[in-house]
Formats: structure tokens, C-alpha cells, sequence
């Protein structure tokens, strides 16, 4: 029921969009239900008054009903989509907080960088510097910009009541855009089976205060732990369960090293980034310059 009554806009979106879904074709199945019942009872074998016609082949007005009826709802149903696919692009920048509720002018996302490791959540706070295990805090309407990736396997991080679900791979980076309307603790969760301990990767999602939320992070940078890349991989090591913890600091650039899937070490990193931009030069001259080494026609280079 929590996608009924979620507790942020863009859940409230999808929620509206099941919504008007399910009404718009439930204006073509309850009708054709109850015709088919009404049809059965009718023209049924002891009602000998009802008119017998097995000549009969068309109608015009039928066709209409039957072709017209079906062919208004997709029209609608399709522009409902294509508007929705580009409004709720999880990729997109939030544009409101609410229905009327404009984002306020120099008001800055805040950024959250979310790993999927077997079998629990991280969650990287570039802004502040911290971090945190199985949980999420985030002040209430500040737009969240969520920069997903995952350590092994794909996954899929799931926040119902805040924005439905995106995946998360190892190697790439997806986005996502939200925010939290009302003060509370939701659940989160993966969305995506990953293994053994994939029951047990659940943590709570918070929406706090500004003041709450600027003690929670100062609660957390009064720690002793730090993500070093030495503390990320042992937190790459399966394990079920886990509890919530909290990092004092992050080694700088570790996310990016994550999605390259080098955070081991950083060299590997940078000998990776170095040969990534040769191979991209490589092509560039494969594609703009033909066999015999002399640049393609312009039509031939597109």
C-alpha cells in the first residue's frame, strides 16, 4: 500500500500514472464484462422472444463502438506515456518539490553516491565527506542526485515510497532524481535477487529535518572509521545482515574508482583512464580516416 500513499513526488507521480492507467482501461473491461453477461442472459436457449437472426453479418454502428472505443483509450494511453517517460526520467533533474511547490531559487541537489555490494547498501556523501552502511538520511524537500553502481552483480535499488526502483550494475552508472516530502523512516530495499543474502539487504530511508539531518551527519563525522579503499574492500566481502554503520570520512574519488571497478588500487585507476583515452583516439581515427590513411568523405564520415 506504501505506492498508494508514498511520501515523495515522484512516487506521487507514479502512483497518479497507475492511477489514470488502470481507470482508462477499465472504461473498455468493465463494459465488455458487462455486455458479455448481459449478451449471455438474453440471448440464452429458453428466452425464445429475443430476436433470432443467423444471417447476420454486420454492423456499422457495432464496428465503431468496437474499433473507436479501443483505438481513443491507446491514443491516450500513448500520450500519457510519452509525456511520463520524459517528466519521470529518473535521469532528469527534479523541476518541483510538489504539486505547485517549485524548487526554491539557489537551492543545490544534494548528492548521493549508492553502491550495491553483497549483500548491503552504501551510501557516499561527497558533499559532506561521510558515509554510511544499510542507511539513508536526506533533509525533507531538498532534491536528492542519487549516482548508482554496483560492486559485483546487478542489482536494483528500491525506494517505493520515495521513487520507485532503478537498477544498479557493476561498471556503469545510472542516476537518479527525488525527493522526500514528509518527515518519517521508509524502507528500502533491492529489487533485484543478487544471491544469498538478497532477503536481507533492506535499510531504512530517513527524512529529517534540516537541523536533524545536519545532526545526523555530524553524528556520523564524530566517528573513528574512515573508507579508506582498504575499508571499501572489505565491505566488498558477502556478508548478511548487516548493520547500520557510519564512515567519519572518504577517500577523495573513490566512487569514480568504484564504477571503474579498480578502487583497489589507484594506480590501476589511472593506468586504466590513460589507456581508456587512447582507445577512444584509436577509434576516433579508425572512424574519420580510411584504410589508406586519408580522411572519409563527409558523407562517409557520418
Amino acid at each position: 500500500m506504501v505506492v498508494m500513499n508514498p511520501s515523495g513526488d515522484i512516487a506521487l507521480q507514479q502512483r497518479d500514472l497507475v492511477l489514470l492507467s488502470t481507470g482508462l482501461m477499465l472504461l473498455i473491461i468493465v463494459p465488455v464484462i458487462g455486455l458479455t453477461l448481459f449478451i449471455a442472459w438474453k440471448y440464452r436457449e429458453s428466452n425464445t422472444a429475443a430476436p433470432y437472426d443467423p444471417e447476420w453479418h454486420h454492423s456499422t454502428r457495432l464496428e465503431f463502438a468496437v474499433w473507436g472505443a479501443p483505438l481513443a483509450i491507446i491514443m491516450v494511453l500513448g500520450a500519457v506515456t510519452w509525456v511520463t517517460c520524459h517528466t519521470l526520467d529518473p535521469y532528469r533533474s527534479l523541476s518541483r518539490l510538489g504539486p505547485n511547490r517549485p524548487i526554491p531559487a539557489g537551492v543545490k541537489p544534494l548528492e548521493v553516491d549508492v553502491v550495491a555490494l553483497d549483500w548491503k547498501w552504501l551510501f557516499i556523501y561527497p558533499e559532506l565527506g561521510v558515509a554510511s552502511v544499510n542507511e539513508l538520511a536526506a533533509p525533507v524537500d531538498r532534491p536528492l542526485a542519487f549516482k548508482i553502481t554496483a560492486s559485483t552483480v546487478m542489482n536494483s535499488l528500491a525506494m517505493p515510497a520515495i521513487a520507485g526502483q532503478i537498477y544498479a550494475m557493476p561498471g556503469m552508472q545510472t542516476q537518479l532524481h527525488a525527493v522526500i516530502n514528509q518527515p518519517g523512516v521508509y524502507d528500502g530495499f533491492s529489487g533485484n535477487y543478487s544471491g544469498a543474502g538478497f532477503s536481507g539487504m533492506r535499510f531504512k530511508v530517513r527524512g529529517l529535518s534540516d537541523a536533524d539531518f545536519a545532526t545526523w551527519a555530524a553524528n556520523a563525522r564524530a566517528g573513528d572509521a574512515r573508507l579508506t579503499r582498504e575499508a571499501y574492500v572489505g565491505l566488498t566481502q558477502p556478508s548478511q545482515n548487516q548493520p547500520v554503520s557510519y564512515f567519519a570520512s572518504v577517500d577523495p574519488g573513490l566512487f569514480l574508482d568504484i564504477v571503474d571497478q579498480c578502487a583497489a588500487s589507484g594506480d590501476g585507476c589511472k593506468r586504466g583512464d590513460a589507456m581508456h583515452a587512447a582507445m577512444k583516439l584509436a577509434v576516433a581515427e579508425k572512424v574519420l580516416c580510411g584504410p589508406d590513411g586519408k580522411p572519409l568523405p563527409p558523407r562517409q564520415t557520418r
